[in-house]
């Protein structure tokens, strides 16, 4: 038989992969779903389940949560990446490490083809497609639901003609949970005015007393809350726990697809935005102005080539590198305020703070320089506009 391995979530469109490749085109199905922080242990079970009931041969699990953190999570953090200054790539950026685990895993028992459950209109046909065709292009993809133009209401008639009838009702809001985020989306996502409800976030509101937590940055990676150390990846589910009971992080991100059009997505990521905005807080303290100038431009692009899937683009190790050497000096603690539905940066406190009281106080007194230093220097500043309006004239 043709040994395929296929993307499989358990959802409808790859439930529906599933059955028609094992049925109909004969393929010896092998199920792999990549869990990038988005499935829990009996989620996993009840997909092994459905994939043989299906026809799988074999169902694979593949924990990929410290490698999502390792390969991309840390730089996200390192580079402050929030594309269009909203969305934190919550779930984006699993869609890479997925692609590259399951193409590995293909390579690995030697199959001919891959195939996965994306649609012709969307993001991830694109990221999933790059990453297999770079990596292994030997290999086939196939996508039944692409190819055929599938609609939901033909891929549940052909599950129930084949003696599958699971509970296939459409949920009024698509949840993906990850490490880094959730997305939220639903008939108001696919308009450009209505907002989504409270009651569409997979986190409601629980506690309304304010408190303040303290995160602990080592060369820019989060190590410890409030004194207690920890692996980076178990800091950020402790705090997305803590600061989820606050319903902090709710957002819509719009943005450019990578085939053009234009999209509308809910989200839920108040890990990733407290952390984000504590570790730049804390760079502002301790990095240079050009530094985070620098930095803010290759953290940008970072971001731009990780959401349209140019990961495995050799520039993205050559940013890795420039961001990773700018982290030498970003160690300290964060002070952050937690309140129902915000939070608030109080401040930092760190052995590498550069606002240092050694040569004086903004606004009040200066121990570095002199009146007349600081009159010759103003006067030299100017030069370039003098030179400009004594040629040009005043405009």
């Amino acid at each position: 038989m043709k040994k395929l391995v296929l993307a499989y979530s358990g959802g409808l469109d790859t439930s529906y992969c599933a059955k028609h490749l094992s049925k109909d085109k004969g393929f010896e199905v092998h199920a792999v779903s990549v869990n990038t922080g988005g499935f829990s242990s009996d989620e996993i079970k009840e997909i092994e389940k459905k994939s043989i009931e299906l026809g799988a041969t074999s169902y694979t699990s593949i924990d990929a949560v410290q490698t999502f953190y390792d390969k991309v999570v840390k730089y996200l953090i390192f580079g402050n990446v929030l594309k269009n200054n909203t969305y934190p790539l919550s779930v984006s950026a699993e869609r890479i490490v997925q692609a590259i685990e399951i193409v590995n895993y293909a390579k690995k028992i030697g199959a001919g083809y891959i195939a996965h459950g994306s649609t012709g209109a969307g993001n991830d046909q694109v990221r999933f497609d790059m990453i297999f065709q770079i990596i292994a292009p030997e290999i086939e993809i196939i996508t039944p639901i692409r190819d055929n133009k599938l609609a939901r209401e033909e891929e549940i008639a052909y599950l129930k003609e084949n003696g599958v009838d699971y509970p296939w009702e459409k949920a009024k809001y698509s949840i993906n949970r990850g490490l880094w985020g959730t997305s939220v989306g639903g008939e108001e996502t696919l308009t450009s005015e209505k907002p989504l409800p409270d009651s569409a976030y997979p986190s409601q509101l629980q506690e309304k007393n304010p408190t303040e937590v303290k995160l602990t940055f080592e060369k820019g990676e989060l190590v410890a809350i409030d004194g207690e150390k920890d692996t980076p990846v178990a800091n950020i589910e402790k705090l997305e726990a803590l600061a989820s009971k606050y319903a902090i992080g709710r957002d819509i991100h719009v943005g450019d697809t990578i085939i053009g059009t234009k999209g509308r997505v809910g989200f839920e990521a108040p890990a990733s935005l407290i952390i984000i905005k504590a570790h730049h807080l804390l760079e502002k303290h301790t990095l240079t102005k050009w530094q985070q100038y620098q930095k803010e431009q290759q953290g940008n692009f970072y971001g731009m080539l990780l959401h349209e899937g140019n990961y495995l683009d050799a520039v993205m190790r050559n940013i890795e590198t420039f961001l990773t050497d700018t982290q030498k000096t970003v160690s300290g603690d964060v002070f952050v305020g937690l309140y129902p539905f915000q939070f608030r940066l109080h401040g930092i406190s760190s052995e590498y703070d550069l606002m240092t009281d050694a040569f004086g106080k903004y606004g009040e007194v200066n121990k570095g320089w002199t009146a007349d230093d600081a009159k010759g220097f103003i006067k030299i500043l100017s030069n370039s506009g003098k030179i400009y309006n004594h040629v040009n004239g005043s405009e």
